[in-house]
Parts: C-alpha cells; structure tokens; sequence
C-alpha cells in the first residue's frame, strides 16, 4: 500500500503552479484546512482561482491569500466577513462568482461523481438564472448548472492514516468530502495521524483512494467569525 504522508503543509502544497484551480474545503472558519492555507499565504504563487464555500475573514482563512492579492477570481457562497474581500470586488480587482449554498454543494458533488450538468430550482428568477437554460418539469422551473472541478482541493479531518484515509469530525464534515473527490490533486491535513488499519472501516467518510498527500497539521486556532453571548 502506498505511504502518502508528506512532512508539512509546505512540501504538501509546493507544486502548486500560479493560475491554477483550488478547492478549500470548510465551513466559515470551521473545518478549513488551517495549516495549508497558512503556507500559501506565505509561498509566491498568485493568479488562483478558488473554490469555497467562503472567502474567510480578513486575517484568517483564504483572507490571507486575499490580502496577499494571490487570488483573481472566488467561487463562492457566503462572503459577508471580509471587508478585503469587499473592497477587491467593488474596485474590480477579483473577479467573483457567488451560487446559492445547495446549487455550490451539488455542483462539487457533480465534480466528483463525472455528472457534467444537472437542473435545480435554486435562483430561478434571480440574478442566478442569467444566461442559464431554463426548463420547465412538471410544471415549476429549473436551471441548468454545471459541475465545477479543480487542479487541486485542499481539505482538513479530524483523523487520517497514511493511506489517506479520513474521518471528519461534527461540522467540519461539510465540504470537506465532496471536495476531496472532484480534484485531480487531493490533499489532506489531519488532527491525528495515524497508522494503516487504526481506523474502523465503518468510520471512515472519505476513502484513501482519493487522497493524494496527507499530513499532520499542528496548532490549529478553530475560530469562530462572531460569537453571540447572552451576558449572564
């Protein structure tokens, strides 16, 4: 069986070339692949397009590649913490897609299983519907939306082994799965990194078949955007 750890998240993601396609998995800051995002912050690659299901806020996540202006166009869905973000839209500096949450979900998910096009209610009659077929079945409208796929997804669990085997942990199994099958390049950091055959077979959410390079990220913050207390 192939050993597929590599040492760190900069070896992980050295081959990245500049203009490439990234999928980051995560949900908010939940769940992102912490360690990985960090180290391209920190490498000079530029010109991504990125696959998320945010855009981070302006410190944290994929607002450090922000930032750094390494980023020309996000595929996203929810954007509302990062005022970077907002300034490089409005001046025409990225170029973003923004997709209803379910129709972004399906559309990765349609990636990985080789379904090049599907119909979905979601954003008939919005700004959504420009420039899509549009069908009636059974009487109520659908639009036709197609599969997005990627060079590379960058995703996170709570355990792996060295086959790449993975286990999500609560929220955090959100985008991280469908990601990790509509690349052609899979890479995965982990909590807890563990021996081939640790894992139960029952447990285990992605199968190693699809992971490329996994490793054992280290001191993860798990942020939050907002936290809302009742003051008592």
């Amino acid at each position: 069986m192939i050993n597929k750890i590599v040492k760190d998240a900069t070896e992980a993601i050295a081959d990245i070339p500049n203009g490439a396609t990234l999928m980051l998995g995560g949900f908010g800051l939940c769940g992102i692949p912490e360690n990985s995002i960090t180290a391209l912050a920190k490498s000079n690659v530029n010109n991504l397009i990125c696959i998320s299901n945010n855009a981070g806020t302006d410190e944290h996540g994929i607002g450090q590649m922000l930032k750094n202006k390494q980023v020309v166009k996000m595929i996203s869905s929810y954007v509302g913490e990062n005022a970077e973000f907002e300034r490089q839209l409005l001046s025409g500096e990225l170029d973003v897609e923004l997709i209803p949450q379910g129709t972004l979900a399906e559309r990765i998910r349609a990636g990985g299983a080789g379904i090049p096009a599907f119909f979905t209610p979601a954003g008939v009659g919005t700004e959504v519907a420009e420039g899509k077929e549009d069908r009636t079945f059974f009487g109520k409208n659908y639009l036709l939306e197609h599969w997005l796929k990627a060079d590379f997804a960058i995703i996170k669990a709570w355990k792996g082994d060295a086959a790449g085997n993975l286990v999500y942990k609560g929220t955090a199994r959100n985008f991280n799965p469908m990601m990790a099958t509509a690349a052609t390049v899979t890479i995965a950091e982990v909590e807890e990194l563990l021996p081939i055959g640790s894992l139960d077979p029952n447990e285990i959410h992605t199968s190693g078949i699809y992971v490329d390079r996994i490793f054992q990220g280290k001191n993860y913050q798990k942020l939050i955007e907002q936290r809302t207390t009742s003051g008592n």
